[in-house]
């Protein structure tokens, strides 16, 4: 296990030349951070290039991470499927990896003394949260329920824990999202009953009850990548959440979902994954490089309205 650490923003950058920074996951043709990540290095006058490096496999996945020690790397991304598995190649966590999502989305490389240290951090929690604040979704809620047990469910249980709102959790198989519930429990102190807010997303008589007292409606599925049509539940269950609910697709390609779309017909505060691609983005910039991101013109490459 990583040695867990305390935040730090300073990355070693001493060495002279272009710096490399890249997306380790699979798929990842779709995504939208070289063109972000990009535009922010441009911005600034670093001279560096983000990259995608696929990882069909695990090894292929150690391959990459152990390339992040070589003297060019500034860190990476990690994305669907390897957001979990990532963590053992890594020298040390920091604790919005290790308690609050329990996931690495992002490592930096820094050289010490003892040699170079990669760090896993998690900026997919930070950025739920604040997403889910400039839709106005955590006024009055209460309870959320979040579609999906990986690594970017983790980060919504995460941040539920840490903003007090019962969480649901629904993934294909009941005993997956019990799994992924007791992964919470294991590095948070949560209520001993949540372990039992867990249901399969093919029960569609509880997950309709589970609806009707949710103010929060979180898809972190794959459900919809790159599918205009698919929905990670029947989309005539929406008529069950409260007025005023809101619903967050992490899915950004494409910016609206059939999801998406089907909320904002029944009038409900619905947002797609661009806002949390730009500020999970940003704060992997910021700790890749020690200066704060250009949001604005991170925002305007994503072409954020």
């Amino acid at each position: 296990m990583p040695t867990v650490r305390e935040p730090s923003s300073e990355i070693d950058a001493h060495h002279s030349g272009v710096k490399r920074a890249g997306l380790i996951g699979h798929p990842i043709a779709h995504s939208r951070s070289p063109a972000m990540q990009q535009a922010a290095f441009g911005a600034l006058g670093i001279s560096a290039r983000y990259e995608l490096w696929d990882a069909p496999d695990a090894a292929a996945l150690a391959g990459r991470v152990a390339a992040l020690r070589q003297l060019d790397m500034l860190g990476a991304n990690i994305t669907i499927p390897w957001k979990e598995a990532v963590i053992p190649l890594l020298d040390d966590l920091d604790d919005s990896a290790y308690h609050i999502a329990g996931a690495v989305n992002t490592i930096t490389r820094a050289e010490t003394a003892h040699g170079v240290r990669l760090t896993g951090y998690n900026t997919d929690a930070p950025a739920l949260d604040q997403t889910l604040d400039k839709q106005g979704a955590w006024s009055g809620a209460q309870r959320m329920l979040i579609l999906g047990a990986g690594g970017a469910a983790q980060a919504a249980l995460g941040i539920a824990f840490m903003r007090g709102v019962e969480p649901w959790l629904a993934a294909r198989r009941a005993e997956t999202a019990r799994e992924a519930m007791a992964k919470l429990a294991a590095r948070l102190p949560v209520p001993e009953h949540w372990r039992d807010h867990t249901l399969a997303l093919d029960d569609l008589s509880t997950l309709t009850a589970t609806l009707r007292d949710s103010q929060i409606l979180i898809n972190a599925t794959p459900v919809g990548v790159g599918d205009a049509g698919a929905s990670p539940l029947p989309l005539d269950l929406l008529a069950a959440l409260p007025s005023g609910a809101a619903v967050l697709d992490l899915i950004y390609a494409p910016p609206e979902t059939a999801l998406i779309r089907a909320a904002r017909v029944r009038g409900l505060r619905a947002e797609g994954g661009l806002p949390m691609l730009l500020y999970q983005g940003a704060l992997a910039f910021t700790l890749w490089t020690g200066q704060p991101a250009p949001l604005d013109v991170m925002s305007h490459a994503l072409a954020i309205e």
